[in-house]
């Protein structure tokens, strides 16, 4: 190995070895493993995740967090404190919930299905609560600038000792040239360092024109996220994270609908008659998150889906009816959406709105923006141009 280079497990799949990392300039890696080994995916995880975090911070002045799986991230939030409600809703088992801990669950909470396995990224100094969390979970590493000695500790203990623990240089910033080969060929460009900020949000095109800080706050969270996704994207957000995101679909629509059913689905699991349900003992966090994913996609599921949804819980739940939840979503409402790019139809509108979305952010520039910005007013929503598209492959 050369100086300052890293040897990794292996590349994108076990057959791909050899396979390292090393630094652009050569003065060293902005990153040190302090346990486990890391292979190539992990990092592509850890990088994204770090970035997604460490802007999040900036622009909202909250510890943030991020949970990724395969490049893109599952669920992003800040650390706004979680109501008794919420930690229920969330299952949340710890006495006091640090912000640094309120944002993991709250990222980790958008796709609990999605989750399992998955990477986290954190933008402060983890602590002892965020650990215990994070230990309670199925979970490949994590990566942020600090760890308690006592939250190392226990991390430590993952995965029979393996648990991938990667430490950030929170001062490491990156060269202006990024470049990527591919197939014997070398691409360049300069790196995405666009800010995302309130300025973004200035150029409102309805006739509804003022939103709210919380609002701004929440249009700007989505907006970092859908930064590094994989385009398309698409991202709807609320109260500081993330409910559902759509990414990587050959049109818009696809990634609209994809965050508005994973929104939607959010919002079941906060149904009352859900609340009241019990679990039965023993079962792994994941497994809870998939029975109930069953009970609540009762339509969709496979009988042997059913199945398992049913003996998960005490005595014999019914699913919700068609009307139940219809009068539930009913009540969901002040989403906001951002878009990596233009919207190019309404049908992008038509979907979000059903989905509670009173907010949209996207680039504009589509042919028929005037048909979308109809819509819009149709329904008394708020939509602003930003001017900036954010696509990322």
């Amino acid at each position: 190995m050369k100086p300052n280079e890293l040897s990794l497990r292996y590349g994108m799949n076990p057959h791909q070895v050899p396979a390292s990392v090393a630094p652009v300039a050569g003065e060293g890696l902005p990153f040190r493993v302090l346990n486990g080994r890391v292979g190539y995916i992990n990092l592509l995880d850890a990088l994204k995740g770090w970035q997604i975090c460490r802007e999040m911070a900036e622009a909202t002045g909250l510890p943030a967090a991020c949970v990724l799986k395969h490049t893109n991230p599952v669920g992003a939030a800040v650390g706004l404190p979680l109501s008794r409600e919420a930690q229920i809703v969330f299952g949340v088992q710890a006495p006091e919930i640090s912000d640094v801990a309120a944002a993991y669950v709250r990222a980790r909470a958008c796709d609990p299905v999605a989750s399992y396995g998955d990477f986290t990224a954190v933008s402060e100094t983890v602590d002892v609560t965020t650990a215990r969390l994070i230990k309670q979970v199925v979970s490949d590493g994590i990566v942020a600038p600090a760890y308690e000695p006592e939250a190392l500790r226990l991390l430590r203990e993952k995965k029979g000792g393996n648990y991938l623990i990667m430490e950030m240089d929170p001062e490491f910033e990156p060269p202006s040239l990024e470049s990527a080969d591919l197939f014997g060929i070398r691409l360049t460009q300069h790196r995405n360092s666009a800010r995302i900020n309130s300025t973004l949000l200035e150029r409102a095109v309805t006739r509804r024109v003022t939103i709210d800080e919380e609002v701004m706050r929440d249009l700007i969270i989505a907006t970092i996220v859908v930064k590094y996704c994989q385009s398309n994207a698409v991202c709807i957000a609320r109260d500081g994270q993330t409910l559902g995101i759509g990414v990587g679909q050959q049109s818009r629509i696809q990634c609209t609908r994809i965050a508005c059913d994973k929104a939607e689905q959010w919002w079941l699991r906060w149904h009352p008659y859900v609340q009241t349900l019990k679990f039965r003992a023993a079962l792994k966090q994941y497994q809870r998150a998939n029975a109930l994913e069953g009970l609540l996609r009762w339509s969709e599921a496979t009988d042997r889906e059913r199945e398992r949804a049913l003996t998960a819980f005490e005595g014999s739940p019914v699913p919700l009816t068609s009307i139940q939840c219809e009068d539930w979503m009913n009540q969901l409402s002040n989403l906001s959406l951002s878009s990596d790019g233009f919207i190019p139809f309404r049908d992008n509108i038509d979907r979000a709105v059903r989905a509670g979305v009173g907010y949209v952010l996207q680039p504009g520039g589509s042919a028929r923006d005037d048909e979308v910005i109809a819509a819009c007013n149709e329904y008394g929503i708020w939509m602003a141009f930003s001017g900036l598209r954010l696509f990322y492959h």
